[in-house]
């Protein structure tokens, strides 16, 4: 058999020709190859498509940026969604029809404007001019030759003839600006009653039959998604501090002797002074320091003049108005020269003449106090915690490596880390992929363990979601949530989504119930004080302080109200509006209108997002155009494809 294919591969290669062909006429050159690669194509564009592998891989590069650039603080789940998924798709298909449309109108760039467009990027220059050396660097630096850069940046030139000239010659006309700048700028002076739903849930009253009907006409709302249930071993400071064994009092006694100099109180003096600065010229100098020696004199030989006298003659003018009065000065804090003299005093003693930095001195000691040492048993408790704390931090790295060492060598349990540690393997209940879920979903009054909020973050739901974790219930791993706390987690339960019975939800049905009951009173209540002052009937209603709100600066209104303001009738004034929010009904009386002429900056920032707006709206009709040119169709695997979990 062998020996005739070998003989006759012409005709052998014939026969495979009239085989294939078939498969190609049917499904297309790109089809057969996603057939024999396995892939599909999620929109069709053109004569090209783009491919689930395409899709993955771009939700692959854009984890992998958020979490580059975000760290651990990002949690997978908020691009796990429809929203980000579909506009990830949707730029995926509009990059695939610029290409279409720029490789069938043969769109391309001149070296001219290549070497025009590489010298203009900031990074290429140095000093504002184009720099080869830099140039030759960032390309060396990403590992890229100059001809694969220059190829890469022509393509995107490329591209970007196909968009730019309709967004650089976007222009919004100056009629519709000057109308959209004066919707934008014009203001209401309003005053607004709030009514709060919450103010009625007591009132309300559940029955059993209400319960049971909410609960069974809500279903989906109840539905909780898929969740773990997890045994966790918790390592953190606390947890080191227990494992240190007690102290014996000579090793106290030791560190008491090795840190006395924390334990001790350091002597001070209570000072006043008088200050003489010295003059510019010799002649100067010395007279301020005659006039010095005359004060010391006087002041040694009336102690108790000295106040007086520094108000009548020191130069220190922050201290001469209250008799030079310097305070508490503690050794150690001073010049040395200065130091040495004054902690020389005794207690009502006025020193002689003392040069420092800024002039001369004479000090008066009004009290004194001597150092002073605290005992070992007044330190002790203080003695016991410090050593503790330090003891622990030695232990924690220690047995931060053998929690990580025993999780992965015995990866079917943690017991033998926590019996080897010393710690307990503590429970928490409800991590979804998501979240962790709320007590009164899971229908607890408290989680087992009181740390369970650790589970909240995004790396520990993110490793007990692995299909080792989940499938054959290893260990997920230890995760560190910051540098003095590690958790080693694992699944001991997977429970699928479900709706939880009535039993465990009745409590959180019936808060709800109250809840929707008194929502809907507040807003009727809203409804007919609206009615009555519409209708112009005196009622007595507590309206807030006047605040003036305008599309620009709406006040922190939500936008329905600020909508129901702007929108509403302004021709007789007062008016009222009111609007129904989740949490009540506002009740709004406007009592003004001002129509407000821009400020000149005011006026160009406006002008310039105003004609952003309006290039990013040109921009989505044009691409829109392109697209019904190319006739782009989603298929039906992008529905599987938006459902998918990505696989690392």
């Amino acid at each position: 058999m062998f020996n005739f294919i070998r003989r006759h591969q012409r005709l052998m290669q014939l026969v495979l020709l009239i085989l294939i062909l078939p498969s190609f006429v049917l499904i297309g050159v790109s089809g057969y190859t996603n057939y024999v690669s396995g892939d599909e194509d999620l929109v069709s564009v053109g004569d090209s498509a783009v491919t689930a592998q395409e899709f993955d891989q771009a939700r692959r590069n854009q984890l992998h940026e958020l979490q580059r650039s975000m760290g651990n603080a990002f949690d997978p789940a908020v691009v796990e969604t429809p929203e980000v998924k579909q506009q990830l798709l949707d730029s995926l298909v509009d990059r695939r029809v610029l290409i279409e449309i720029a490789t069938k109108e043969r769109f391309s760039v001149s070296d001219t404007a290549l070497r025009q467009a590489i010298a203009a990027m900031p990074e290429m220059q140095e000093d504002g001019v184009f720099s080869p050396q830099r140039y030759n660097q960032l390309l060396a630096g990403a590992g890229l030759t100059s001809k694969q850069f220059e190829q890469s940046q022509r393509a995107e030139l490329a591209l970007a003839r196909v968009i730019t000239p309709v967004t650089q010659t976007a222009v919004l006309p100056q009629v519709i600006q000057d109308e959209l700048q004066k919707v934008l700028l014009d203001s209401r002076t309003i005053q607004m009653h709030v009514l709060q739903a919450a103010d009625k849930v007591a009132e309300q009253s559940i029955t059993d039959e209400e319960i049971q009907e909410w609960y069974q006409a809500n279903q989906e709302q109840l539905r909780l998604p898929d969740y773990v249930n997890v045994d966790y071993v918790l390592l953190d400071e606390q947890a080191a501090v227990k494992s240190v064994p007690a102290l014996k009092d000579e090793d106290l006694q030791s560190y008491y002797e090795q840190n006395k100099a924390r334990f001790v109180t350091p002597a001070r003096i209570h000072l006043s002074h008088i200050l003489i600065q010295p003059g510019a010229t010799d002649n100067a100098h010395q007279e301020a320091q005659k006039q010095a020696k005359d004060l010391a004199a006087q002041a040694q030989a009336a102690p108790d003049q000295f106040a007086e006298l520094a108000k009548a003659h020191s130069q220190d003018k922050g201290s001469a108005t209250s008799g030079g009065e310097l305070g508490w000065i503690t050794q150690g804090n001073w010049p040395e020269v200065l130091q040495n003299a004054v902690f020389a005093l005794k207690k009502g003693e006025v020193s002689g003449v003392i040069e420092g930095p800024d002039g001369y001195h004479i000090f008066k000691a009004n009290d004194f106090q001597e150092e002073q040492r605290q005992p070992f048993e007044a330190v002790r408790e203080q003695i016991t915690n410090e050593a503790r704390q330090q003891l622990a931090a030695e232990r924690f790295a220690d047995m931060a490596t053998k929690l990580t060492d025993l999780v992965y060598e015995s990866p079917e349990s943690l017991a033998a880390a926590a019996e080897t540690l010393g710690l307990p393997i503590l429970q928490a209940k409800g991590v979804a992929r998501d979240r962790l879920l709320s007590e009164a979903e899971l229908g607890l009054s408290k989680q087992p363990s009181a740390s369970a909020a650790l589970l909240e973050d995004p790396r520990v739901r993110r490793a007990l979601y692995t299909p080792t974790s989940l499938e054959h219930k290893q260990n997920a791993g230890v995760i560190e949530l910051s540098s003095d706390t590690l958790v080693a987690v694992r699944v001991n339960e997977f429970v699928p989504s479900h709706v939880p019975s009535l039993e465990q939800l009745r409590t959180q049905v019936e808060q709800t119930l109250a809840q929707e009951k008194a929502l809907e009173a507040t807003q009727k209540a809203g409804q007919q004080l609206l009615k009555q002052l519409q209708a112009g009937e005196d009622i007595a209603v507590d309206f807030s302080e006047s605040l003036t709100v305008s599309r620009i600066d709406n006040q922190q209104l939500p936008k329905a109200t600020l909508d129901r303001i702007m929108t509403t009738d302004v021709q007789s004034l007062p008016a009222y509006v009111g609007v129904e929010t989740e949490t009540g009904y506002q009740l709004v009386k406007i009592i003004a209108k001002e129509s407000a002429t821009p400020d000149p900056l005011i006026a160009d920032f406006l002008q310039m997002q105003l004609q952003q707006l309006w290039g990013n709206a040109q921009e989505q009709v044009f691409m829109q155009a392109l697209r019904d040119q190319l006739q782009v169709k989603t298929l039906p695997a992008a529905a599987t494809a938006m459902e998918s979990e990505l696989e690392e």
